[in-house]
């Protein structure tokens, strides 16, 4: 009866070509090999499964290879083939989970004198150094420091910040990197190509997210899904495998979303509870989903990827406007921090998603762009999208100057008509509005009206906070206050006439310039000031803060 051998040990690379990822480190290798610059000591770092004991052992193939130093080891030569094998007497590989005492470390270095048996150099590679004991670190800290010339120590560990400083110091350190998902999914496509075993893309792409940036942890769940798929790796066994859900449920999750149906959200929240669905599951598998429906809206050419075809991500894109996907992720990836302090998980699931709708922005509520009409339902619209009372307002007065026989409904129908008469100041205080887009409206001046167009006139010194999407916040903020759509014009101007942010600037300056004339005339001032020689520091002086 033949032998399996697991993947991650049938596919481990034997040279630096075969290697997936960490060109970082290869490269810094092959240049150190190429020119004979070896350090006598070298420590690779990263997390599990990201190939540092591979490199090393490669490294070290590559320094005792018989053809010679190089970056590129033969492979063929008895040293190359007796290292590939764990069996080399000049290669002495130590486990330091299972040798942690003193004495096993003084064992260990007893023979660092004597020469190596038939190779170049003898190599101590210790695997997780960083749980050796105090005193063993200190038995190797004065061999790692001036170790024979025949003598190469190859360190590795998931821990550096576990290693005195003085051993940090003593070697050349190189940091593994987690390895990207698509480079651990470009692996495994190959393996099992070269395995000529079935795959569907999907399952690979869930495996290589499944492997958390380590490729020895992909290989694993893959034998694990060719175990559970008997012998072909299937998107549906990955899924009841790992236990995620369907990418058509998150999706359908999404449209409910998008067309704001909360009742029907919560229904299919419910079905998905019935079928033993993890709700933190749901709400990653949401939240990846919502991601790439963002890039669609930002990158327009962005195909999508395996689990998120572009027709997908495509409906989705015209369905959510901008604002609503990031409110969606956030909410999303919040819910999930939160399970844990839920009733139940199911609660919190249910929870977060009527959260998505309960929070939406109000012009949301409001406006229908024909790219939403398509997902949005033609019942009444839910309890959750009632309009604030102040926009409803709105919207009346707007629809009533319609109904009087207007072709157009002007801004500020409700308002004075005159652009003077226009208090730019009153607008800004009873617009909702918080952080750049304020500022942005603080720094200008109303410059007048010609239907549905505000121009506006932005101080210099405002410049900064202007971008295209503070813009549309104000235009929608002003909007909502006067019941129909603005459109702003903003040029970058000098002013004679004050804006709101200088208005405020001036009357701080008057009342501080007030506070010192007043602090100065105290008779108490006056009296330290004859007694004591005190001097007052002006810039100290602040007017006092009204009582509320």
């Amino acid at each position: 009866m033949s032998v399996y051998t697991a993947l991650a040990r049938r596919w481990r690379p034997h040279s630096f070509a075969e290697m997936t990822g960490q060109e970082h480190v290869l490269r810094a290798l092959g240049n150190s090999l190429g020119s004979e610059r070896m350090h006598h000591a070298y420590l690779f770092a990263g997390t599990r499964g990201v190939g540092k004991t591979t490199v090393a052992r490669i490294l070290a193939k590559c320094l005792n290879c018989e053809r010679g130093v190089s970056a590129i080891p033969c492979g063929e030569c008895a040293s190359c083939r007796e290292i590939d094998a764990g069996r080399s007497v000049d290669v002495i590989e130590v486990d330091a989970a299972s040798r942690t005492k003193v004495d096993d470390t003084r064992e260990l270095l007893d023979n660092v004198q004597y020469a190596p048996t038939r190779s170049r150099y003898k190599i101590y590679l210790i695997d997780e150094v960083h749980m050796l004991s105090t005193s063993s670190f200190n038995a190797l800290l004065k061999t790692l420091e001036e170790p024979p010339p025949h003598v190469k120590f190859l360190l590795a560990t998931t821990e550096p910040r576990k290693l005195p400083v003085t051993v940090l110091s003593r070697c050349l350190q190189f940091n593994l990197k987690r390895l990207p998902v698509a480079l651990i999914a470009a692996r495994l496509q190959h393996i099992l190509t070269a395995e000529g075993i079935a795959f569907e893309p999907a399952a690979v792409q869930l495996l290589a997210q499944a492997g958390d940036g380590s490729l020895r942890d992909a290989l694993s769940l893959l034998d694990q899904l060719l175990a559970y798929g008997n012998g072909s790796a299937l998107e549906a066994d990955a899924r009841d495998m790992l236990g995620t859900v369907g990418r058509d449920q998150v999706a359908q999750l999404a449209r409910l979303l998008a067309a704001g149906d909360a009742a029907a959200l919560v229904r299919y929240a419910q079905g998905l509870d019935e079928r033993a669905s993890d709700p933190a599951q749901i709400l990653e598998q949401l939240a990846a989903l919502l991601e790439r429906v963002a890039l669609r809206q930002v990158v327009p050419d962005y195909d999508g990827d395996e689990l998120h075809p572009v027709e997908e991500l495509a409906e989705l894109a015209s369905a959510m406007p901008p604002e609503d996907v990031q409110l969606f992720y956030q909410t999303a990836i919040l819910g999930r921090r939160d399970l844990g302090l839920a009733p139940d998980p199911r609660t919190g699931l249910r929870m977060t998603l009527i959260r998505m709708l309960a929070f939406r922005p109000a012009a949301a509520h409001t406006a229908q762009p024909a790219a939403r009409a398509a997902v949005r339902p033609a019942t009444a619209p839910s309890p959750l999208q009632t309009p604030a009372p102040a926009q409803a307002s709105a919207q009346a007065s707007a629809h009533a100057t319609a109904g009087a026989g207007s072709s157009t409904i002007a801004i500020g129908a409700a308002a004075k008509p005159a652009n003077d008469s226009l208090d730019w100041a009153g607008i800004i205080d009873s617009l909702d509005l918080q952080g750049a887009p304020r500022q942005l409206a603080a720094n200008c001046v109303l410059l007048g009206r010609e239907g549905a167009t505000l121009r506006l006139g932005l101080d210099p010194r405002g410049a900064s906070v202007r971008t295209r999407a503070q813009e549309e916040k104000l235009a929608q903020a002003l909007s909502r206050h006067f019941g129909s759509p603005v459109r702003l014009e903003i040029q970058v101007q000098e002013s004679s006439e004050d804006t709101p942010a200088r208005s405020v600037e001036r009357a701080q300056a008057e009342r501080k310039a007030q506070a010192r004339i007043e602090f100065e005339a105290d008779p108490t001032v006056g009296a330290l000031k004859q007694r004591f020689g005190a001097s007052v520091l002006a810039d100290t002086v602040r007017p006092a803060e009204p009582e509320s």
